[in-house]
């Protein structure tokens, strides 16, 4: 057993006395991430300001075999930071830097903690900006990004954090720290270790320096609001824009019950009595821009949009997508719990599951609120309970479930972007045999034979001892993490 009060001690005389977090008040400041059902609170909280401290803690933990968690802003969906009660989590929200912005090679270069947000307000005046924009972007971090792979509402047209990163200097498992990618080239030669690493939740080493690939900010850009009748209505549009062979920037569709929510957050002031809308933005040279606007504003009247409207200035833009980057917090308007989940389905099937999805929520006497990126089918159902009640949490829990198995059946994914973490792990057979998962631990322990990056997350039942995650309001400072060892 580690004595933890003399591993602090010696954390101390590496980083500095206030690096390192041990009363207790103050850890369970970090006890959760956004998914706030999974809650531990760790042995430790170190944060470090380099990455030569990141490479020095993990040193440490290594040499004592101590479990170690990364976390950045702590806006993560899956409980993918969750930390261990036996454990150190390195919190790497004072390395935020935008270290370098080069404009003649478009890239910039940023610490882990740096805000989404922040790489596109340093390289604005130059004409540029940094497309992933998760609606978390004001506080999200990149080095959560990066281990997520997080997308966002224009991931349609530009695609994941994966498309956006060239290059990571990484802290390995083993403390040792190496570059990952090509830096500021597009590719380097060899195995793609970068895309090995992007997405791999936080389980094979921390990210401490990020380059990103930045774009040119378009010539011009349109915004479109429209109002349906029904969620039916609006797929359907959906399907029709991108069958006429349009590549929106952005598809955002969000049911009556999450405008609602966002009405009654942000005064968005959308459709009134709309069973839908979408969000839909085209970008790109203005000779193409007016003929994807004159397009989609046909396709959605052809199914049914009673009211669009089309942003007069950057301020209704604005105005128009705050009421969708709100929709997750807003819904805490409207119900007292909730839980955000994250499945995806063919483009295709969205009238379709999300009619099945509506049963599903009539029989278990639960509501859904809807608000997701329709353009390529990746669903965020907000699952609404109120956990005083008897019962609510558990029927909560098992629609969840239920939503998994039919974005499976339907032929997509138990999760889009939020990630597998700690939530999910446990749902990974659904979509992969034992043979798959085995494969992906051989991955996996390359990298960390060890077992102490971030152990329990993604992958199902821990063949080691150990106790199972479990959902506790953490008000007992005794509760553990269930997070057992892996492998």
């Amino acid at each position: 057993m580690t004595d933890f009060v003399q591993f602090a001690e010696h954390l101390r005389q590496l980083l500095g006395e206030g690096e390192v977090v041990t009363d207790h008040e103050r850890l369970r400041t970090f006890e959760c991430d956004g998914l706030a059902h999974f809650r531990v609170c760790p042995a430790i909280v170190v944060l470090p300001q380099s990455g030569d401290e990141v490479k020095a803690v993990v040193g440490a933990c290594v040499a004592q075999g101590v479990p170690y968690v990364a976390r950045g802003s702590g806006t993560g969906l899956s409980g993918g930071a969750l930390p261990r009660a036996d454990g150190v989590l390195i919190v790497t929200t004072k390395m935020r830097s935008v270290v370098e912005v080069d404009v003649t090679n478009q890239r910039a270069t940023v610490e882990p903690g740096a805000v989404n947000l922040d790489i596109t307000r340093a390289v604005a005046p130059f004409g540029f900006y940094y497309a992933p924009d998760p609606s978390s972007q004001l506080v999200c971090s990149i080095g959560g990004n990066v281990a997520e792979n997080s997308g966002g509402a224009h991931c349609l047209k530009y695609g994941f954090t994966t498309h956006h990163v060239t290059g990571l200097e990484v802290v390995t498992p083993d403390g040792e720290v190496v570059d990952l990618g090509g830096g500021k080239a597009l590719d380097a030669p060899g195995y793609d270790l970068l895309g090995a690493f992007i997405g791999s939740e936080g389980t094979i080493g921390i990210t401490t320096k990020v380059v990103v690939r930045l774009l040119r900010s378009p010539e011009a850009v349109e915004t479109v609001l429209a109002g349906f009748s029904s969620i039916d209505d609006a797929a359907e549009a959906v399907s029709s824009i991108i069958a006429a062979g349009i590549v929106p920037a952005a598809v955002e569709l969000m049911d009556a019950l999450a405008v609602q929510a966002a009405e009654a957050s942000v005064h968005c002031n959308y459709p009134v009595g709309a069973g839908a809308v979408l969000i839909i933005e085209v970008d790109g040279p203005r000779v193409d821009v007016d003929e994807s606007l004159r397009l989609v504003e046909h396709h959605s009247k052809f199914h049914g949009a009673f009211e669009m409207r089309v942003a007069k200035n950057a301020a209704e833009r604005n105005l128009f997508w705050k009421g969708r980057k709100s929709a997750f917090a807003a819904v805490g308007r409207i119900s007292p719990d909730y839980i955000v989940q994250d499945g995806v389905i063919p483009r295709t099937m969205l009238a379709s599951v999300l009619n099945q999805m509506a049963k599903m929520a009539s029989d278990a006497g639960v509501r859904v609120a809807n608000v997701f990126h329709a353009g390529d089918g990746n669903l965020h159902p907000l699952v609404l309970f109120d956990g005083s009640v008897d019962g609510e949490c558990e029927r909560a829990e098992r629609l969840c479930g239920a939503i998994l198995d039919l974005c499976v059946a339907s032929g997509g994914s138990i999760t889009g972007e939020h990630g597998v973490g700690a939530d999910k792990a446990q749902h990974m057979p659904r979509m992969f045999s034992d043979d798959d998962l085995a494969t992906m631990q051989l991955l996996r322990t390359a990298f960390d034979p060890a077992g102490l990056c971030n152990p329990g997350k993604v992958f199902p039942n821990p063949r080691l001892c150990g106790e199972v995650p479990i959902r506790h309001s953490a008000s007992d400072p005794s509760v553990k993490t269930g997070m057992g060892e892996i492998f």
